[in-house]
């Protein structure tokens, strides 16, 4: 029986590094933005116990001074919140390109190794008439050398 050599391996060895690629970019991305999503959870609960220390300042002896070092703390900390937030939505953004890339990287691959299975297929059945065409042949032989 013959070997089997699929003609277009190198380029399914090439889609399988892609699809790799893009799985590894999928988990860096995915870990950038777990990374900015906690960063702004931090920073969402830092400005919750300003919004308490304010709320304490307001209850006992009026400290005017740091109820105005508190109030501008708690507008920083909405400007730090929001542009975390602009981060984390960029964040999101690269990582659903990154599931797309993969995705269309995981089709690609697919679509050769079906093409691969294909060729196999066929060539089995080229394998399989050749061995009954050689049978045949065989078979025809003995039986006319007997009756010779």
């Amino acid at each position: 029986m013959a070997r089997f050599r699929y003609s277009l391996q190198n380029i399914l060895n090439i889609k399988e590094k892609m699809e790799t690629q893009a799985k590894q970019e999928f988990g860096t991305a995915q870990a950038a933005l777990n990374v900015e999503t906690e960063h702004l959870e931090r920073l969402k609960e830092r400005r919750r116990e300003y919004e308490e220390q304010s709320a304490g300042l307001l209850k006992g002896k009026l400290d005017l001074r740091a109820i105005e070092e508190n109030k501008e703390a708690l507008l920083k900390m909405d400007s730090i919140v929001a542009t975390q937030a602009i981060r984390v939505e960029k964040a999101k953004e690269n990582v659903e390109a990154a599931r797309e890339r993969m995705a269309e990287a995981m089709k690609e691959r697919k679509m050769h190794e079906t093409l691969r299975e294909k060729a196999f297929e066929a060539f089995l059945q080229e394998e399989n008439h050749a061995e009954s065409k050689a049978i045949d042949e065989l078979t025809s032989y003995t039986y006319g050398q007997k009756n010779r």
